[in-house]
């Protein structure tokens, strides 16, 4: 227990360079892109934006420091929960970021939940049934997933279920029924994705040794199938799953824009229209988080599940 708990903490000190390394190349990226800060924000406030007044907030934001004590400065405030204030609105990013923060999380939820629930059983099922009928029509099934982009399915869902069936509302605030469609749409790519990868792995199982010798001594193919094969391609799924909620978390900012789903995505795709810097350099430092936690998780459950990993 001891060996795993130091193993935790030398990989989180670890990645303290990386999260340093993208602060800097984002609050570079936002020192040299166009416009001023001060005038972005005086502008968004809807100020008369004067040379007095545009000189007094460039020094109360300290934009005429030099650019390295600029960074310095902010990452101190980082460091202390201070992420600065929405040029849009005019309020904490936190705040900002902690009213988002939820949908995504229940968004991203629902779509992982969907993607498992399906993808599982079907990728089984296909390799089991490998080049039938069924195999096939599944092949199909992920074939269409993975092509059709997911803007274009979220707009095909919006027209047949909400505008023709009229079964589910088209805006977020429409009840818990609202996030069946955003849902749907991130999870159909996913799990396209998911039996493709569960396919390969669960054929990849049924043709080794330990599988061959357990079906020369009658053991029943859904025994097999559920107590050796399935524990032995969770590897596949986690590190799947990792993957995804890592791109969940940081929001999908095309179907929260399509479904006005005020998460994240949404956010972030507003602040890069409005130019709000603060928003924008926390979203990307969130990102980064996010991935960090997800691959730490996915490290751990690796070693859990598969022993071999355990021992290396």
């Amino acid at each position: 227990m001891r060996d795993i708990i130091k193993k935790i903490i030398k990989r989180i000190l670890g990645t303290i360079p990386m999260l340093i390394i993208v602060s800097f190349i984002s609050f570079a990226l936002m020192n040299l892109s166009s416009g001023d800060p001060a005038e972005i924000m005086l502008s968004s406030q809807g100020s008369v934006v004067t040379p007095q007044l545009l000189e007094s907030v460039r020094e109360d934001m300290g934009l005429n420091q030099p650019f390295i004590t600029q960074y310095l400065n902010w990452l101190k405030n980082i460091i202390h929960g201070d992420f600065g204030t929405s040029y849009a609105s005019g309020r904490s990013v936190i705040v900002e970021m902690n009213e988002h923060l939820p949908y995504t999380i229940k968004l991203a939820g629902s779509a992982m939940i969907i993607t498992l629930i399906v993808s599982i059983p079907l990728g089984i099922l296909s390799a089991v049934k490998k080049d039938k009928f069924i195999d096939k029509f599944i092949r199909l099934f992920t074939f269409v997933g993975n092509s059709i982009p997911g803007f274009l399915l979220a707009l095909i869902l919006l027209l047949v279920f909400s505008l023709k069936l009229k079964l589910l509302p088209i805006l977020s605030e429409s009840g818990a029924k609202s996030i069946i469609l955003p849902s749907v749409t991130l999870a159909f790519a996913m799990t396209s994705k998911y039996i493709r990868q569960i396919r390969t792995a669960v054929i990849e199982e049924l043709d080794k040794g330990y599988v061959k010798g357990a079906r020369s001594r009658g053991i029943k193919e859904s025994v097999i199938l559920y107590k050796d094969v399935l524990k032995n391609i969770m590897i596949t799924v986690i590190t799947l799953t990792g993957l995804s909620i890592g791109s969940l978390m940081g929001g999908t900012a095309v179907v929260e824009s399509i479904f006005v789903w005020p998460g994240v995505g949404s956010l972030a795709l507003s602040a890069i229209a409005n130019r709000d810097y603060p928003i924008i350099q926390a979203y990307v430092l969130w990102m980064a988080v996010m991935f960090i936690i997800i691959n730490l998780i996915t490290d751990l459950l690796y070693k859990i599940i598969d022993p071999r990993v355990r021992e290396v």
